[in-house]
């Protein structure tokens, strides 16, 4: 049970959610990484999910400066980091343990004192609804909390944006950590309960059964021949966007995917709503 627990399937099905008001003190730190040093410096996925869970927490007064932290790796990944390579935000190790060793890495760096508000966007605090609550809090305390594209002006939602060349990994999805998030409503939502992603068309597959992965849809969507320009995973909602560069592609996508199945449930594709909106508001 602790095994299955320690999963994100476990932490769905298990986990209590904590508030940001409750008194909780974190004892130990574990924290994955992509590559660390023996001086404690360690490097993630570039997304900066780890970092930003810990310095929620310092937030929350869960964590403090002595709160040990420890990454567990294979001893290859292991290596020599350059030091100024690591930012304010940034969280060291003091433990790190492989198949070989346990190194104790005496790191004397300090760790994040705090969410670092100037480093987050819009778009990061609309993904993490406990960040927002997080803000209105330390704005209270007449702390400064202008985020990094605060001066900028907010693209509109229907404006086409730069699609990225590498896709989010999937276990970055800091929605799917149920114990710092709100809770989500079961498969079958409807197309526009949450924000349409920006793109220029949208589809939106729904009921996505409980456990499966990101990458189970992606096979699914290659052997359709329906692979999207961008992917957004959405799995603890059990639905997800993919986003095609124009209509006819969408179309095709959508004809494709008709009577598509995972885990031998159906699932449910069609245009976002948004984006069906749209098409009928068009001169015909």
């Amino acid at each position: 049970m602790l095994r299955k627990c320690a999963t994100s399937q476990g932490v769905r099905d298990y986990s209590v959610p904590v508030g940001l008001d409750a008194k909780v003190y974190v004892d130990l730190v574990v924290v994955g990484s992509v590559a660390v040093s023996e001086k404690g410096l360690r490097i993630g996925k570039g997304e900066g999910f780890a970092d930003l869970e810990y310095a929620m927490m310092v937030s929350m007064g869960a964590v403090r400066e002595d709160t040990v932290v420890v990454t567990a790796v294979h001893d290859c990944q292991v290596v020599d980091i350059p030091e100024d390579l690591l930012g304010d935000h940034d969280l060291t190790v003091d433990y790190i343990l492989t198949p070989t060793r346990i190194i104790k890495t005496g790191c004397n760096h300090p760790k994040p004192q705090g969410i670092l508000w100037h480093k987050i966007s819009h778009e990061m605090l609309g993904k993490i609804p406990v960040l927002k609550n997080l803000r209105h809090r330390e704005k209270q305390e007449g702390k400064d909390v202008a985020l990094k594209d605060e001066q900028r002006d907010v693209p509109a939602a229907d404006k086409p944006v730069r699609v990225a060349k590498k896709s989010r990994p999937e276990s970055s999805s800091f929605q799917d950590q149920a114990s710092l998030s709100q809770a989500s409503p079961e498969g079958g939502a409807s197309p526009d309960s949450s924000p349409l992603p920006d793109s220029p068309v949208a589809v939106y597959v729904g009921s996505i059964p409980q456990g499966t992965r990101v990458g189970e849809l992606k096979d699914a969507l290659r052997q359709c021949h329906a692979t999207p320009a961008r992917l957004t995973w959405q799995g603890a909602q059990h639905r997800a966007f993919l986003n095609y560069s124009d209509k006819a592609t969408a179309d095709a996508a959508v004809v494709a995917l008709q009577g598509l199945s995972l885990h031998g449930s159906p699932l449910r594709v069609e245009f976002a709503r948004s984006q069906l909106s749209k098409t009928r508001s068009r001169p015909r």
